[in-house]
C-alpha cells in the first residue's frame, strides 16, 4: 500500500520518528521532515525495512526535496538523567527547534508525545508505515544514528557498534561482561544482568 502524503490537506505537516530508544548504548536521535503537498517517492518507506545503501540514498533525496527538516540528538548521560521515553520526546522537540518554516501540524510515530509549543499533533502508531513524512523522518533519524554508531565503533571495536549499532545483540551483552562499560552506556538500562548487580 502506498504512503499517505498527508493527514490534513492544505497544510504544513511535519513528520517526526526517533532511532535508538532500544539501544543499551549511544545517543537517541529524532528528526522532522516537512515534505511538500502531495510529494511521492517510489521507494521511500519505513526505515527498518530498507538496506543500509537504500537508506544512504533516501537521506540524500529527503535533504534535496523536503521544504525543511531537522535533527535532534540526545547522549546517553540525558537518557539516564530523564529516562528514554522523555528523551526521545527532547530529541524531536531539539529536531523541531530547527525548522524555521511554519508548522500547522506535526505527525508523531507512535502514542505518545510531549506538545511542543502550541502546534496541534496526532500520534500515529506505526506511522512510519503510513505517511511518507514520518517515513523520510525515520529515515534521517535512523541514517544519523547508524553514523554516530560507526564513528564510536573506532573508539570501541569489541562491542561491534558498527554492526549491531548499540542494540542488545548476544555479542554486545558478551562484549559487556568480557569489557565492562564504555562512556556511551546507558546506565539507566539493563546492561547486563550480572553487571547491574555491581552499579
Amino acid at each position: 500500500m502506498a504512503l499517505r502524503s498527508f493527514y490534513r490537506k492544505n497544510q504544513t505537516e511535519a513528520g517526526l520518528d526517533e532511532a535508538g530508544r532500544g539501544c543499551l548504548a549511544g545517543p537517541v536521535v529524532a528528526a522532522a521532515v516537512i515534505l511538500p503537498q502531495n510529494y511521492q517517492h517510489p521507494v521511500l518507506n519505513d526505515s527498518k525495512s530498507l538496506s543500509g545503501i537504500l537508506r544512504r540514498k533516501l537521506r540524500e533525496d529527503i535533504e534535496n526535496d523536503a521544504i525543511a527538516y531537522g535533527v535532534g540528538i540526545v547522549w546517553n548521560e540525558k537518557i539516564d538523567e530523564i529516562n528514554i521515553l522523555n528523551a526521545s520526546f527532547l530529541a524531536m522537540h531539539l529536531a523541531l527547534d530547527q525548522i524555521q518554516q511554519h508548522i500547522d501540524f506535526l505527525l508523531i510515530d507512535g502514542n505518545r508525545f510531549t506538545k511542543y509549543k502550541e502546534i496541534p499533533h496526532q500520534c500515529i502508531v506505526k506511522g512510519d508505515g503510513k505517511y511518507l513524512a514520518i517515513a523520510a523522518a525515520s529515515v534521517l533519524a535512523k541514517t544519523t544514528r547508524d553514523a554516530i554508531m560507526e564513528d564510536l565503533h573506532q573508539q570501541h571495536p569489541s562491542y561491534q557498534w558498527d554492526q549491531n549499532k548499540g542494540y542488545p545483540t548476544k555479542h554486545h551483552r558478551r562484549a559487556i561482561m568480557d569489557y565492562g562499560i564504555t562512556p556511551y552506556h546507558r546506565l539507566s538500562f539493563n546492561l547486563n544482568p550480572q553487571l547491574s548487580l555491581k552499579l
